[in-house]
């Protein structure tokens, strides 16, 4: 019963977290927003994931991995982070906080050779407001005044499940329902000169989509206590069913305005997905794993515009080190993790690269007291490096904590 209303209480917390608007970074304006691959308890370890499989853990990012959670297992998991972010452009600075809603998942098995995962998490984030005055020394009057906000964001629904095709060799699929709604706004007024109507464009999208995720993963043992393993992971891109509208407004509250609103198609996608890895494991206390990923950005479409985003792509590695599993001792039950990675976002402005990424991470493995369950701590450093001086600097520090559940839920007592 405790752990009933644990798991209750977490997930109401959790899903008033969830409805928050927690990102405020202009990079956000491009595309569908930030995208949020959050790799649960790996979060420490780099993000990597597409061959990371224990039965402690839910990797819903390669489907493979579910046959690895024990037949009597239940597993809950889900997380928050919070994070403080500052902004430098070379001349202005600016600091944002905020808190988000990281995951929440479960994961149990269906058969000797199956499991099932199911999980509700962000799939990209929109939040930013920007501002620029242009002024015009030789007719003061048109000088304007722009701001441009935006908000909104997709999130991801998954049902999903992994499947023992030999002793070695798994594979898995996620199907998942996106959801979400964007707006972005355009407001333009000229301070100097009363006879010009301030003007206000809304550009809003409903999308309402589907996504695919399919994974492999397969395993060696070279002896009892050396175990290798391969993962890959691939996701289809596709066009997002989207309901669009652009509203315009002349005037405001205090000169009186119109409003004019007609709705529209506008075309945009996800892109094509292609990651792999491989994973190390030394007498089940040492892991050490790597990733690579890949994304045709530049084949997607957005706004009815082609050709608007650069490709990405992606590495990680990461480590974790548990000093005794069979000690007596707190402190040799925890697990240690360590990670980095190097990414190339998407984002292009005036055709060139936006942004390169680097991230450092680190966090511990908190084993609960009288169960298997676990409390994730994690921090992360992420610096977004602007590729030109004009271009924005970012630095974040990130903390992120997670419980994973982890009980035998379906086993029973014999009575004697």
């Amino acid at each position: 019963m405790k752990r009933i209303l644990l798991i209750t209480f977490l997930s109401v917390f959790i899903f008033k977290v969830y409805g928050q608007d927690n990102i405020g970074t202009p990079y956000s304006v491009y595309g569908i927003g930030l995208q949020t691959e959050n790799a649960g308890p790996y979060n420490a370890m780099g993000g990597v994931a597409a061959a990371m499989r224990d039965n402690g853990n839910i990797n819903y990012l390669n489907p493979a991995s579910y046959t690895a959670v024990d037949s009597l297992t239940f597993m809950f998991d889900g997380g928050i982070s919070m994070q403080n972010t500052n902004f430098s452009d070379g001349t202005v600075k600016k600091n944002a906080k905020n808190s988000s809603f990281d995951y929440i998942t479960m994961q149990f098995r269906l058969s000797k050779w199956g499991a099932m995962s199911i999980g509700l998490l962000p799939y990209s984030n929109v939040g930013y407001t920007m501002a620029s005055y242009q002024e015009n020394t030789e007719y003061p009057e048109n000088s304007a005044s722009t701001t441009y906000a935006g908000e909104g964001g997709l999130h991801q629904l998954y049902l999903g499940a992994g499947f023992k095709i030999f002793k070695n060799l798994s594979v898995g699929a996620n199907i998942s329902y996106l959801w979400g709604d964007i707006t972005h706004t355009r407001s333009q007024s000229f301070p100097s000169n009363s006879t010009v109507m301030p003007l206000t464009t809304v550009t809003g999208m409903e999308i309402t989509s589907y996504k695919l995720d399919f994974g492999a993963q397969y395993t060696h043992q070279f002896s009892k206590k050396h175990v290798a393993t391969l993962g890959v992971v691939f996701s289809p891109g596709h066009d997002l069913n989207n309901d669009a509208y652009i509203q315009n407004q002349k005037g405001n509250s205090s000169t009186g305005y119109t409003t004019t609103q007609k709705d529209t198609i506008l075309t945009m996608g996800i892109p094509m997905t292609l990651g792999a890895g491989v994973t190390y494991v030394y007498d089940d206390r040492l892991t050490v794993g790597a990733d690579v990923m890949f994304q045709k950005w530049s084949s997607t479409t957005f706004m009815n515009n082609s050709d608007v985003f650069c490709n990405r792509a992606k590495i990680a590695v990461g480590a974790e080190y548990v000093p005794n599993l069979l000690g007596r001792s707190y402190l040799s039950h925890i697990k240690y993790r360590l990670g980095a990675y190097y990414s190339k976002p998407y984002y292009k402005i005036d055709g060139a690269r936006a942004a390169n990424e680097y991230g450092v991470t680190a966090g511990f493995g908190l084993p609960l007291p009288r169960s298997r369950s676990v409390l994730s701590i994690s921090a992360q450093y992420v610096r977004m490096q602007g590729t030109e001086s004009r271009f924005l600097n970012e630095n974040t520090l990130r903390l992120c904590i997670g419980v994973t559940f982890n009980e035998q839920w379906f086993w029973k007592r014999k009575v004697q």
